[in-house]
């Protein structure tokens, strides 16, 4: 007699077996998967493994990157600290050098000297000549002669830059200039020429002065300075 029940017929029956239980005929094959969220396990345990394993690894490389890139940050930045220019330290004011143009010397027109300091023949005194026109001051300097005149010339050459100089030791004329003299004399180191003061020499427009000279490629003789004494007072009172 037909089942009381209606059959789906999208659902068939399963058949029945004779001998087999019906839930094993129902049990699911073998290899099938199973149904979405029924746990296997050990599956998810193994599922977990494989997808730390390229995050370890990605991580590892993440710092080993960074690592990489911060030492050539490092290095170069170090390598523009070197090629920067070193800050420059301005130089520290040198002490002007003391030169005989400088010293504590006295001043003309006016006193340069005594009679007293100059009381011995070939004594001398330095002295600087105020220019009135410019303010120069140009080394000088007074001799006493043998005959007890005093005699001033310039100190500077008269077409140039170098320092005449006032020698009276008669070995160092020898050994400097090759010249042979029995008293002081008057020098040009940078021309190696020798003037006499006890002798006359003509400028080039022919004026007399003295000073001759004697050896080497001077010009004229030492620009003379007129020397006047008052009392016990010598003093220098014009430059040629």
């Amino acid at each position: 007699m037909p089942d009381d029940k209606k059959l789906d017929p999208f659902k068939p029956q399963q058949p029945r077996i004779p001998g087999v239980p019906a839930s094993a005929s129902q049990a699911k094959p073998e290899g099938s998967p199973p149904p979405m969220g029924e746990h296997i396990p050990g599956q998810t345990e193994s599922g977990i493994r494989r997808l730390w394993v390229p995050l370890v690894v990605a991580g590892v490389l993440i710092i080993v990157i960074a690592a990489f890139l911060r030492s050539r940050i490092s290095s170069r930045e170090s390598d523009q600290a070197s090629l920067a220019p070193a800050a420059v330290t301005p130089p520290s004011p040198a002490a002007a050098p003391t030169s005989k143009n400088v010293e504590n010397l006295p001043v003309a027109p006016g006193e340069v000297a005594t009679t007293d300091e100059l009381a011995k023949a070939w004594s001398a005194r330095r002295f600087l000549f105020r220019n009135q026109a410019t303010g120069e001051l140009t080394p000088a300097m007074v001799v006493r002669l043998p005959g007890g005149e005093y005699w001033g010339f310039s100190l500077r050459e008269a077409f140039g830059t170098c320092d005449l100089e006032y020698v009276t030791d008669l070995a160092t004329l020898q050994t400097n200039y090759n010249f042979s003299a029995d008293h002081p004399m008057v020098v040009d180191s940078c021309n190696h020429s020798v003037f006499d003061l006890l002798r006359y020499g003509t400028t080039p427009s022919g004026t007399l002065v003295r000073g001759e000279i004697e050896q080497g490629g001077a010009i004229r003789p030492p620009i003379a300075i007129e020397i006047r004494e008052e009392g016990n007072e010598i003093r220098a009172v014009r430059m040629e």
